[in-house]
């Protein structure tokens, strides 16, 4: 059982690590708009590289920090049943959750997308301007590693499960392991 919850803290740390680097491109895309706003409207000059920019860092938000949310506990679940269930019933869901749910979604998207992102990196997809970001490829990559965070993410999530049910550890709420 210490394995497990070693393994699990590992991978929590990783995706907390990931989710607050990864939250600084919040800043960047705002910053980066309004540089392309004041060009625009300002100075009358257009970027497209800088307007593709914004793209990637959005993209670099949502996919990269999903595991970060998933740690988080951000994501979307029924709170109706799950907020006033008892912290054996949360790790019975959460367990049933990512066995059931989370990982054959996963490990869809991670099959669906290697092809579109291998044949990308084949070709090594950019912008169709050409003026644009020429690493399309780079941005589609974000979708396999969204599957990997989310995946070990996931398994850290059951491991955390199993160790609640088996009395090793405390619920999240009790052992403060939600705080940032």
């Amino acid at each position: 059982m210490k394995a497990l919850a070693s393994l699990a803290h590992a991978i929590d740390r990783l995706n907390q690590i990931v989710g607050r680097s990864v939250a600084w491109l919040a800043l960047g895309m705002v910053l980066v708009q309004f540089i392309v706003v004041v060009m625009r409207y300002v100075f009358g000059i257009g970027s497209i590289a800088m307007q593709e920019s914004i793209i990637y860092m959005h993209g670099g938000i949502f996919l990269l920090a999903a595991g970060y949310t998933l740690w988080r506990g951000g994501h979307v679940r029924v709170d109706i049943f799950y907020r006033g269930a008892s912290a054996t019933k949360k790790a019975i869901v959460d367990l049933f959750g990512v066995v059931f749910l989370l990982i054959p979604v996963v490990t869809t998207i991670w099959l669906v997308s290697w092809p579109y992102v291998s044949q990308s990196w084949a070709v090594r997809e950019g912008s169709q301007e050409t003026s644009g970001i020429q690493a399309v490829f780079l941005l589609k990559t974000f979708i396999l590693i969204f599957a990997i965070l989310v995946l070990l993410q996931g398994i850290s999530l059951a491991a955390h499960s199993i160790l609640v049910l088996a009395g090793f550890e405390k619920p999240e709420a009790e052992n403060g392991s939600e705080a940032v």
